[in-house]
């Protein structure tokens, strides 16, 4: 009998590692709740392993499933590629495209500078149906899936967060804020929370649009928020990160750089008890999840509009100067940088052991260990 536990030990915890190296990375903070935490590890020493020319800048962030990786490009085109690099399909939407993609049940869903909302097909690149909102669209589409139903919300800069019908692009509801969203809307429990232009987080019910709560944090907000254990940890434009309690909508705590004060462009991860995240000074942060303290900080040399990603204990960065950087997440060392000498905006995917990125010349780039096959 011990024998067979052990077995059976033994074999879900191998099907559990499987099944976190080929986990998708269908939103661009990696899960509905937007911690930017993959279950893929990167081992060995990242290579370039290809790159893929598009015609215009990318400012978005791929996503990755099915052995295909999607992103959009500032030529208008939404752009699907397999493990390899090579192009299985391109989608020209008519405007650019800055806001990453959302990959969901053989879906791609889309949105542009017009304004429109596309759902693709994932195999064939094929329009299904398209969803107008009267703002441009610059944050990711998010989803939540009830037992009959899959909803996508996205914000645009018409004030408004959408809730769409996937099957059909129908609108369910239409949430009105007092400026434009920017983000995209983290979901957990059945909320919709972000951080809008107006200075406040959201809390909407996915169900009906209704608001929940609505609750002062002081300020613009550029990205996205990252939710756990019911709270929701947030930058804003003034140079503050805070934390807030959901259910009361209290500011648990916040911090910022007195001497500075510039904007958290970046959407923070989160790993066990750290909260990380980076600000257009240049630096990588990492906080005490409970209490806000400072753990340490890391210079990277340019400003970082792009939000960090983990895998396993390592954190992934990127700035405005073309710097690819592994950190340690316990210490905040640098393990390993590689020079890429374009912008990047949109922080990367984390995908089958390899991680990918857009950057300002137009190109996506795959990374991960040349020795592994």
């Amino acid at each position: 009998m011990r024998s067979c536990l052990i077995f059976i030990f033994f074999f879900l915890y191998i099907f559990h590692l499987e099944a976190q190296k080929d986990a998708c990375w269908p939103v661009f903070r990696g899960d509905q709740a937007l911690t930017g935490k993959s279950g893929s590890e990167l081992t060995g020493k990242p290579g370039l392993l290809w790159s893929f020319k598009t015609s215009g800048e990318i400012r978005s962030s791929p996503v990755c499933c099915d052995n295909r990786i999607v992103v959009g490009s500032a030529d208008g085109s939404v752009y699907c590629l397999d493990m390899n690099g090579t192009l299985l399909w391109s989608f020209a939407t008519g405007n650019v495209i800055e806001a990453p993609a959302l990959l969901v049940e053989g879906r791609v869903y889309a949105g542009n500078l017009d304004g429109t909302l596309y759902a693709l097909d994932l195999v064939t690149g094929k329009e299904i149906w398209n969803y107008k909102t009267e703002g441009q669209i610059s944050g990711s589409p998010n989803w939540w899936k009830t037992k009959s139903r899959t909803s996508i919300l996205v914000g645009s800069y018409d004030f408004s967060l959408h809730c769409v019908d996937a099957a059909t692009g129908k609108s369910l509801w239409k949430y009105e804020s007092e400026n434009y969203i920017n983000g995209a809307p983290a979901c957990l429990n059945g909320s919709a929370i972000f951080g809008g232009c107006d200075g406040f987080l959201h809390i909407i019910s996915i169900s009906d649009g209704n608001l929940k709560n609505k609750i002062a944090v002081g300020t613009y907000v550029a990205g996205s928020t990252a939710l756990a254990e019911n709270h929701a940890y947030i930058g804003d434009y003034d140079g503050k990160i805070s934390s807030v309690d959901i259910a009361t909508g209290k500011i648990l705590w916040q911090w910022e750089d007195e001497n500075t004060r510039l904007p958290f462009m970046a959407s923070p991860a989160l790993l066990k008890d750290m909260v990380i995240t980076a600000n257009r000074d240049k630096n990588v942060y990492c906080f005490d999840k409970e209490s806000g303290e400072l753990l340490w900080r890391f210079n990277t040399g340019a400003r970082v509009d792009a939000s960090p990603v983990i895998a396993g204990n390592k954190i992934i960065i990127v700035n405005m100067r073309g710097d690819i950087i592994l950190l340690d997440a316990l210490g905040g060392k640098a393990l390993w940088t590689y020079e890429l000498g374009s912008p990047i905006t949109g922080n990367v995917a984390v995908y089958q052991g390899r991680f990918f990125l857009g950057a300002g010349d137009g190109y996506i780039y795959c990374f991960g260990n040349p020795q592994k096959k």
